[in-house]
């Protein structure tokens, strides 16, 4: 063990110490080294670095030494470790189990598939370390308040894992300010926080969220592990477009038969490559929306067994049980066999499942940041470069096409996260707004948690300490007029602030807790086993088919009432319909796409067919004249191209609409129903079609294209 730093392995607890000996390391990671007297120290820390470069051992390595060598008898948690998924902290707990079995820690879960025995018995005997999602920690608050004090009392530090994801969110505000909640709770000043990611574009911006109004007292620990170099092809297929048709007629988006689905936007030669190229090893394919991987998985499946050979390719994504995921999961991680996961981004996060051959993404990532996690999956082995393979269609070139699709924006785009990537640069963390919708449920949570608040003191705990910073007083007092106008919460004689009759009705449910949306869903069940779920608003048949799984179905039964769909296997089947938001690019994207059109650079990763469409892309732009003017005639109207990420576009396509222009459904171009499969908005893209009420619009807009009044949105 010489080869451990002095610095860093000496300064642990001899447990701890100990634990390192048995696991047979010859040192301690970079960012390990670094991380070590820094979180001794004490004091807030931002943990950053590449997946699977060992950030949790940094984090908890050293806290453990802290709370191993301050023992205290059963007298309050003494970690609390905070996730964004279930499937995290469980992969976590079996990861931490050793580790704390060997410095005599308790160690607990606590999420909803938790049964409520093992809950009660860390309530009665607090201590060690509990790992919970923000919801949980939520209702632990409000509804045991009494105990807050006795399970935090003496709580040595909080772990935020996945801080990327909490950034700028609903879900982060919430975090925020139920660590705020604890502290005052509590008695405490300050709790030390740790936040760790693999993906922060900007430390100090990361550290300003981990511990609003105080960020520049946060420590900044960035491991620099650059693991073993990387292997990156893009691969182009011509997709041809075929309109879905019933009797020669177009069918309306999401009533195709189930025949028009078969091979639906998978190419034959894509589908021959991702067998041939991931066949035989260990992969995960990124098909981006949950219908998408259904469509992949079940083409997959189907080529292995036309080749008489075992099925190696399965389905994960969040609609999937909780038993089928975790399948997948174990196969990965501990199955000698050969095994590709096709999936939605449900195994970007920090979920071990061991090492992967090759990570391949049908199309451009959601975003820089995603697609560097992602690519952390591969290349773990020594000496063994991390490979990605992306696979982009875009529609065949033919006369007459519309603008979007000459652009290749799939593939411009794809390019464009790459070079970005390369380059060292990924999204920065998203700044707060005011989140009003999220301290509406945080002042309803409060009166709850104390049976009744003061408006005065409410704010001071909310906005000027906790995270809603920029809600000033008066604003505070609209918002709780507000909430009083629609009986959400009134007022006593005593001035406080307590639940009014509809705020009851609200709070009363389990379903109060976490602030995102949650989509209510049937139950999808074969033979009593549970499948998955499927959404209520995307309404199913009798004797319909149905791609769950990564298998076809027939539905034999759907009981409203009691929200369950019960399947059959069959031979048919069409992949299922999930709502999505779309993704959200940022500007900076948007201008190296931009760039890349108008450059004449030449990228030695694509292949042929991809190099003939970054040309085709480029002739396009030229011919469009986009180096010089934003405002191209189209139809019986324009296309306005401002080339700014997805937020800006959509402020712009609203002042827009309000100015009675209407923009045309995303079917104006061929590639929609493509593209809609994808669950990506259109308005991702740095095009923005729309249709003036009258043709002299078109013209006046043209005519202003070079005028100041149009400078609110020129090319970047």
């Amino acid at each position: 063990m010489m080869s451990l730093s002095l610095s860093a392995f000496d300064r642990l607890a001899e447990p701890v110490r100990r634990w390192i000996w048995q696991q047979k390391w010859s040192s301690l990671r970079d960012v390990q080294e670094k991380a070590i007297p820094v979180v001794l120290a004490g004091g807030d820390v931002v943990i950053s670095a590449r997946t699977a470069a060992g950030k949790t051992e940094a984090a908890f390595l050293p806290l453990l030494s802290r709370i191993t060598t301050s023992r205290r008898s059963a007298d309050g948690f003494g970690i609390l470790y905070v996730s964004p998924l279930k499937a995290l902290i469980n992969d976590q707990h079996r990861r931490l189990e050793s580790l704390c079995e060997g410095c005599d820690v308790a160690l607990h879960k606590w999420h909803g598939d938790v049964n409520e025995d093992a809950k009660g018995r860390a309530r009665k005997r607090p201590s060690g370390i509990v790992l919970i999602t923000p919801e949980s920690l939520e209702a632990l608050l409000v509804r045991r308040s009494g105990e807050t004090r006795g399970l935090f009392g003496r709580l040595d530090a909080v772990v935020i894992d996945e801080l990327h994801a909490f950034i700028g969110t609903e879900r982060g505000m919430q975090l925020l300010s139920i660590l705020s909640r604890i502290e005052v709770a509590t008695g405490r000043d300050r709790i030390d926080r740790i936040g760790l990611s693999a993906t922060l574009g900007d430390m100090r911006l990361a550290a300003e969220a981990l511990r609003p109004g105080a960020g520049n007292s946060v420590a900044l620990v960035e491991g620099k592990d650059e693991g073993n170099g990387l292997k990156l092809q893009i691969r182009g297929y011509a997709l041809p477009i075929q309109p879905l048709e019933i009797d020669g007629e177009p069918t309306e988006e999401g009533t195709a038969p189930d025949d028009a689905f078969e091979g639906n936007d998978v190419p034959d030669a894509l589908a021959d490559d991702l067998f041939r190229l991931l066949r035989g090893r260990s992969n995960l394919l990124f098909a981006g929306s949950r219908a998408r991987v259904e469509i992949y998985a079940d083409r997959l499946r189907r080529m292995s067994e036309a080749s008489r050979l075992p099925n190696e390719f399965y389905p994960h994504h969040g609609n999937l049980s909780k038993a089928i995921r975790e399948d997948v999961e174990q196969r990965l991680r501990d199955d000698p066999r050969p095994t590709t996961a096709v999936v939605t981004t449900t195994l970007e996060p920090g979920i071990d499942i061991g090492d992967v051959e090759t990570v391949a993404q049908i199309g451009p990532a959601f975003s820089v940041a995603s697609l560097r996690q992602r690519l952390g999956r591969s290349g773990r082995r020594p000496g063994k470069p991390a490979v990605l393979r992306i696979f982009v269609t875009e529609p065949a070139t033919t006369k007459g096409q519309h603008p979007i699709d000459g652009l290749h924006v799939d593939l411009v785009q794809s390019i464009a996260m790459v070079e970005c990537l390369r380059a060292g640069w990924c999204e920065p963390p998203m700044s707060a707004g005011l989140h009003l919708s999220t301290l509406i449920h945080q002042v309803l949570a409060l009166i709850l948690q104390t049976g009744g608040v003061r408006a005065a003191v409410a704010w001071k705990l909310l906005c000027e300490r906790g995270p809603f910073r920029a809600v000033d007083k008066l604003l505070f007092a609209d918002l709780l007029r507000s909430m009083s106008a629609n009986r959400l919460i009134e007022q006593s004689p005593e001035a406080l602030l307590m639940i009014g009759e509809a705020g009851e009705t609200l709070t009363e449910s389990y379903e109060f807790y976490p602030v995102f949306m949650t989509e209510q869903e049937y139950r999808l069940l074969h033979e009593g086993r549970l499948l998955g779920t499927y959404p209520l608003s995307m309404p199913i048949a009798r004797d319909g088919t149905l791609i769950f799984g990564g298998r076809r179905w027939q539905v034999m039964n759907v009981d409203d009432h009691a929200r369950v769909i019960v399947v059959r296997p069959t031979r048919s089947g069409k992949p299922p319909y999930f709502t999505s938001g779309g993704a959200v690019i940022h500007d900076h994207i948007v201008s190296r796409m931009r760039e890349i059109l108008a450059g004449s650079a030449a990228y030695p990763y694509l292949d042929d067919q991809a190099t003939l469409f970054l040309e085709n892309a480029r002739s396009a732009f030229r011919h469009m004249e986009l180096a010089r003017q934003s405002i191209v005639p189209f139809d019986s109207g324009v296309l306005i191209l401002p080339w700014v990420g997805t937020r800006k576009l959509r402020t712009l396509m609203l002042a827009l609409q309000v100015r009675d222009f209407r923009p045309p459904r995303c079917a104006t171009s061929s590639r929609s129903r493509s593209a809609a499969s994808r669950e990506s908005s259109t308005i991702c893209r740095p095009l923005l079609p729309l249709r003036s009420k009258a043709a002299r619009l078109s013209a006046d807009l043209r005519s202003r294209s070079s005028q100041s009044s149009m400078r609110s949105f020129p090319p970047s």
